[in-house]
């Protein structure tokens, strides 16, 4: 299974995004590029955020185009972590399994499953007011876990974190992307993140998703816009 963007096109207002490229299933993919210069754009694109004016988003042999967001084998994980105050960490988990939360004996025991492999064995009834931000990333975490959808995109999850806090993160996620083997995007600013969990990067500069390079060189020898944008 491949994504593949072809002949992409996408307009808002005076901005425009193209892409042309592949990736495999299974890849883990950081995307990185100047501010304003549309990463967000293409992961609105594959969650169905957006419609391209131009070309196809092909998964699997089959054209995203017609289907609605929640249809799509997306997940999402932003900064904010979308947890629901009102709800206890089981709930919050729960809703990767069932909107309604009406879960059976079984879903019950793979909500613990999940947050027993995350790290929050015996938090299941706080509340994310109660969590400290890298708890909370875990709860996100186990629920994308639970969703254990082919392609997930994160949109700088783990921005907010402290250093050491945010390597944990991103070991934690390694271990969730082999597990689940997903395809990974994640957008980030920190060039230090990019080379800790993703072996390829999709640079987005001028307009234009590049196909994918190995991080470390692309990162080593930057081309000028990326180079003036990481100082």
């Amino acid at each position: 299974m491949t994504l593949e963007f072809r002949d992409i096109l996408v307009r808002q207002g005076q901005f425009t995004l193209t892409a042309d490229l592949t990736l495999p299933r299974g890849g883990r993919f950081a995307v990185i590029g100047p501010s304003g210069s549309g990463k967000s754009t293409l992961l609105s694109l594959i969650g169905g955020y957006l419609s391209p004016d131009r070309g196809r988003l092909i998964w699997d042999g089959q054209d995203l185009a017609d289907q609605a967001p929640g249809q799509r084998p997306v997940s999402t994980l932003f900064q904010n972590h979308n947890l629901f105050p009102h709800l206890s960490v089981k709930r919050n988990v729960g809703l990767g399994l069932r909107p309604d939360l009406r879960l059976d004996r079984h879903q019950q025991q793979r909500v613990a499953e999940a947050l027993q492999q995350v790290g929050l064995a015996g938090m299941e009834e706080r509340r994310p007011a109660a969590l400290s931000g890298g708890q909370q990333s875990r709860v996100a975490l186990a629920r994308v876990l639970l969703r254990a959808r082919p392609l997930l995109l994160l949109d700088e999850p783990f921005s907010a974190l402290g250093p050491a806090l945010k390597s944990e993160m991103l070991s934690l996620l390694s271990r969730i992307a082999d597990d689940t083997g997903a395809t990974v995007l994640m957008v980030t600013h920190d060039p230090a993140d990019a080379r800790a969990f993703a072996p390829q990067t999709v640079l987005i500069e001028n307009g234009q998703a590049r196909p994918p390079r190995p991080t470390g060189p692309l990162l080593d020898d930057p081309p000028p816009g990326l180079r003036a944008y990481l100082g």
